[in-house]
């Protein structure tokens, strides 16, 4: 409650300074103020839900984890995971999210149709790394065990 009463005298100045020359304080033209929202980001739980509440399907990866063996510190590598629809209903995967940001996935955003085949591309960035280093990305889709988990490793050796 004080420090209400220490305000009032500050808006009070304020609305009548903000007044144009020719304008009187009840002739105030108020503009408005564009809100900034703040991404959004959700749990994975909503994640799930949002992936599932498409029609169930099935799919098959071309693996699920890869090795890109040795790296030298500061390589910029990829690995693309192959994605087969099993079911007979259009896979859609929602969103790959990767464990760090020093992976970007990149994913068929269209819906990929039985039958038909998709691709996940992890990209890795080494520079901040040495030794042996595991990774992995969830992949949120229209499966019944989401998500899906891909892995990847790597050994980073000085230059």
């Amino acid at each position: 409650m004080k420090n209400l009463i220490k305000v009032l005298p500050l808006i009070a100045v304020l609305s009548l300074t903000s007044c144009k020359k020719d304008q009187k304080a009840d002739q105030l033209i108020v503009e408005e103020q564009q809100a900034v929202e703040a991404p959004v980001v959700q749990t994975q739980d909503e994640l799930v839900k949002e992936a599932q509440s498409k029609p169930l399907t099935t799919l098959a990866l071309s693996e699920a984890n890869f090795d890109f063996g040795k790296l030298k510190k500061g390589d910029h590598v990829e690995h693309i995971y192959e994605v087969t629809n099993t079911g007979t209903n259009p896979l859609i995967i929602s969103q790959v999210k990767p464990g760090c940001g020093c992976t970007v996935p990149d994913y068929t955003k269209d819906p990929i149709l039985p039958g038909q085949k998709g691709k996940i591309t992890l990209k890795f960035d080494s520079t901040n790394f040495d030794g042996l280093v595991n990774k992995q990305a969830e992949v949120y889709a229209n499966v019944e065990k989401a998500p899906i988990v891909l892995t990847f490793s790597a050994d980073i050796q000085p230059n």
